[in-house]
Parts: structure tokens; C-alpha cells; sequence
């Protein structure tokens, strides 16, 4: 899962990328304003991350101009203001949920965890695929009750498709969604990750659907190859 996190206070920008990064997302940081929307606008996130006391353009703003472009992914607004007022204007202009500084790591990672899973049409915090199980709050991954190891980029992988669970993913979505902007994208380590995963927890568990992508195999539906 990718996300975006748009603050303009070093320290915490430096932090909550750190705290990101290891709860398994990738992250891209943008400091001010114009920048936070020109990345929003540009690339694909699961998640957002917004301050609304931005240099250059203010978060609400931001906000706004995604919204009336028709950008739908979540966004998590942070304000150190303590007005009732600030934040039923975050959610007027389209925020899914807000936290006021400061706040702790872990309720924003939460929060985020609930706001994927939400886009995703998936209720639960664990994530199911027939006898492979997801517990996105631990990290953890299970085949038939027995733990299984996966490095951060298989369980990266892992995690998105079962989040779209019964949906086709192309190698260019997941390329966009589970590295970081940064990142040397190469399309060929897709297959080498999910070679990985399929070594780890059974070869039926991803079905390639040729030319269009990859899915979670459904255990009632064996028509794809």
C-alpha cells in the first residue's frame, strides 16, 4: 500500500515516514502545498496523509482541488488547530477522518489501516483467501493456521491484492501502489515476488490472468488458469 503524507514540520515528516515504512507502506513525501497536490493529482495512492496548516496552498485547499478533480482516495487530515469548526470544514471539503496534534503514531497508523480497508469494501482488519489469512494489524500472514515469512515487498504485494480481492490487478497498478516514488520501478520483480509468494503459500493462491494481470484465487471459481 502507498501513501502520501503532506506536512510541512521536518521532524515529523521524518517520523511518521519512518513509522510508515515500517507498518509495511511505502511512502512519498511532499512539504508544502503546491507540491502535496501536484503528487496527489499525478500518482496513485491507497492513502493520504494532510496537514492542513500548509505553506504555498493550505491543506483544505488541497483537499478541495483533489475532490472537484476526482481524486477518491482516502485522506487523513492532521491539524493542531483545536476548533470544532476546522475540522467540520476538513470533512465538508472531503476528508475521510482527522487527528488533531499531537497524537500518537499508532492511532494514526490505525486509522489508516481502517480507511484502506473501508476503500477496499473489506470490514474486518483480517483479510481472508481461503486458507491464507492477512491480520493487518500485526502484519502477520497464516496459511491454514501455521505462520508464514514474507519479506516487506511479498507481504507488501500480498496485502494489496487481498485487499482487491476478486479484482484483476495489472503489474502497472501494482507497480503504482506498493513501491514508493522513489523506487527503481521494474515490472519484472512483480513476477519474481509473486514466484516467491507462491512458493511460500501454495501455487494456486495468485492466478495469473494472461495479458491483463494477477488475482487472488477464489477456491470456488477455477476457470482461470
Amino acid at each position: 500500500m502507498r501513501v502520501l503524507v503532506v506536512e510541512d514540520e521536518p521532524t515529523l515528516c521524518r517520523q511518521l515516514r519512518t513509522t510508515l515504512e515500517g507498518a509495511g507502506y511505502a511512502v512519498d513525501l511532499a512539504t508544502d502545498g503546491e507540491d502535496g497536490h501536484f503528487l496527489g493529482s499525478s500518482e496513485n495512492y491507497d492513502a493520504v496523509v494532510l496537514d492542513l496548516g500548509l505553506p504555498e496552498v493550505d491543506g483544505l485547499t488541497v483537499l478541495d482541488r483533489w475532490r472537484k478533480e476526482g481524486r477518491e482516495m482516502p485522506v487523513l487530515v492532521l491539524t493542531a488547530r483545536d476548533s470544532w469548526s476546522d475540522k467540520v470544514a476538513g470533512l465538508d471539503a472531503g476528508a475521510d477522518d482527522y487527528l488533531t496534534k499531537p497524537f500518537q503514531t499508532e492511532e494514526l497508523i490505525a486509522r489508516l489501516r481502517a480507511l484502506i480497508r473501508r476503500a477496499s469494501g473489506n470490514a474486518s482488519s483480517e483479510l481472508l483467501a481461503g486458507d491464507v489469512r492477512l491480520d493487518t494489524r500485526s502484519g502477520k500472514v497464516t496459511l491454514a493456521g501455521e505462520p508464514v515469512k514474507l519479506t516487506a515487498q511479498e507481504y507488501k504485494l500480498l496485502s494489496y491484492l487481498m485487499h482487491h480481492k476478486g479484482k484483476v490487478v495489472s503489474r502497472t497498478e501494482m507497480i503504482e501502489h506498493i513501491y514508493d516514488q522513489d523506487f527503481d520501478r521494474d515490472s519484472n520483480t512483480i513476477e519474481v515476488f509473486v514466484t516467491r509468494i507462491r512458493k511460500k503459500l501454495g501455487q494456486d493462491v495468485i492466478t495469473t490472468i494472461r495479458g491483463l494481470g494477477y488475482a487472488l484465487n477464489d477456491p470456488e471459481d477455477r476457470n482461470h488458469d
